[in-house]
């Protein structure tokens, strides 16, 4: 009579787990396959399940018991049963566990296609868990490196995503494919997978071997998006050197209308924390990322005069000319919207060399500006020639929310500045030596580059100011 414990444990399950199990004599290895031998002989069930779907064979598998697992498997044991409510075989928990001679001695035996509740394989099971010498067995023996789970899901974007680089070698020398689609929300690639766990050798090897149309392909995302994603610095500064473009493409079809560039993700991304500037923004402004509107919002909004100089310095590292005539319409257009911030941007915009003539396109600018910041502004133009409508709305607030601190007429000194800039052009007379070079004493260099002015007080704290919302 077969004896049976209340979770159908008969003896040959009790010999097929470790020694180390609570019952009143444990076993050596050695006798656990006298005694499995010993109920074999006396023609013990070798598939005999329990209420949790085990049976002799998987329970030595996942114990590691090699010896008991060759002999049952020569004995005729039942390789490719399922023995879990998940639809594991055998030869999924021996990968799973790292029992690479159990996975030797099943290869032979068993059905290396064999899927769970989720069509997951053992050997996608392998590169998950980051078993590399079950995985090198798996796929010498022709298991598929490409088999997909039911979400599209590769063994090479699981391993990519965990940061198992030995697993991530093996599959490419057996010709996985790290160009194929993971996903069906989006064009998900084990690049990305790479890019937004911070898994910078893994990343490297994916990017000698991924299809650069990712990179601005239409319709594709660049797996910039990914690695600023988490501010991963080294993966975002990896792939800029690899060539990969600070702009890449539009993905604001697939996400977000804040995917417009990484630049403008990270952006919003950071944009309420302690440190909206990240380290991977200032990478992507030092490659040259455009600055469009949607960028220029962010950086205004968050009232640091220290970002925009660091973005203005890179542009003028970067070429001649600081902004592109694009970038300067698009940051004129959202200082204008943003003129209650003025005394964080105004004083480094027109030291930097902005036109003023720029802000005054819009009554904004003279119409909702503080008091102090009025002042700073209107001492780099010549307030007597101002037009009769901007007059009129300085005249106004005269009267209710401005104190003048000039006189009606602008000195002959100012004059001749304004006359000096005119000629040289703001740019050049701001950014440049030029103004060293001439016979004139450091003070009156001074004067002529309006560095006598003193900025506004920022009037509105950072509490009172807040950030724009993500649209």
């Amino acid at each position: 009579m077969v004896s049976y414990t209340s979770t159908m444990l008969i003896p040959f399950h009790y010999v097929s787990y470790t020694s180390t199990m609570l019952i009143p004599f444990p076993l050596t290895p050695f006798q656990h396959l006298a005694v499995v031998k010993l109920l074999l002989r006396a023609h013990a069930d070798i598939n005999q399940p329990t209420n949790d779907l085990s049976c002799p064979l998987y329970a030595a598998v996942d114990c590691g018991h090699t010896d008991i697992v060759e002999l049952l498997v020569q004995k005729g044991a039942e390789v490719n049963g399922t023995h879990t409510a998940s639809c594991w075989t055998c030869l999924h928990q021996a990968a799973y566990k790292g029992h690479s001679d159990i996975v030797r001695i099943l290869v032979g035996v068993c059905r290396l296609e064999v899927f769970d509740d989720h069509m997951i394989t053992p050997l996608f099971v392998a590169a998950q868990y980051g078993q590399k010498h079950c995985l090198q067995i798996l796929a010498d023996a022709g298991a598929n490196v490409n088999a997909q789970a039911s979400d599209l899901a590769t063994p090479l974007l699981i391993a990519s995503q965990e940061g198992h680089e030995g697993c991530v070698e093996i599959l490419l020398d057996h010709n996985a494919n790290p160009n194929l689609s993971c996903s069906d929300n989006w064009p998900q690639l084990p690049i990305h997978a790479a890019a937004e766990f911070g898994h910078n050798t893994v990343l490297a090897k994916l990017i000698a071997v991924t299809d650069r149309v990712c990179d601005r392909g239409e319709g594709e995302l660049s797996p910039l998006y990914s690695a600023v994603k988490n501010n991963h610095r080294h993966c975002v500064d990896l792939l800029l050197r690899a060539g990969f473009s600070p702009d890449a493409q539009d993905c604001s079809s697939l996400f977000s209308s804040d995917t417009t560039s990484p630049l403008a993700y990270t952006l919003a991304l950071k944009c309420t924390s302690s440190q909206p500037f990240s380290d991977s923004a200032r990478l992507l402004v030092a490659a040259g990322a455009t600055l469009t509107r949607r960028e220029w919002l962010y950086i205004l909004a968050m009232c640091k005069s220290d970002v925009l100089q660091y973005v203005l310095q890179q542009r003028k590292q970067q070429s001649n000319s600081p902004l592109s005539p694009e970038e300067l319409r698009g940051l004129v257009c959202e200082a204008l919207d943003m003129v209650c911030h003025a005394s964080y941007w105004l004083p480094t915009l027109l030291q930097a060399g902005l036109e003023p003539s720029l802000l005054l396109q819009q009554p904004y600018t003279l119409g909702k500006a503080d008091s102090e910041v009025l002042n700073y502004f209107l001492q780099f133009v010549n307030w007597s020639t101002l037009s009769n409508p901007l007059k009129d709305i300085l005249l106004h607030r005269k009267e209710i929310t401005w104190r003048p601190h000039h006189e009606c007429v602008p000195s002959l000194s100012h004059l001749c500045r304004l006359r000096v800039r005119e000629e040289l052009g703001s740019v050049v007379l701001m950014q440049t030596d030029v103004v060293r070079q001439l016979p004139l004493p450091p003070p009156l260099q001074t004067y002529l580059q309006f560095r006598d002015i003193p900025p506004p007080s920022h009037a509105t704290t950072v509490s009172q100011r807040g950030f724009p919302q993500r649209l």
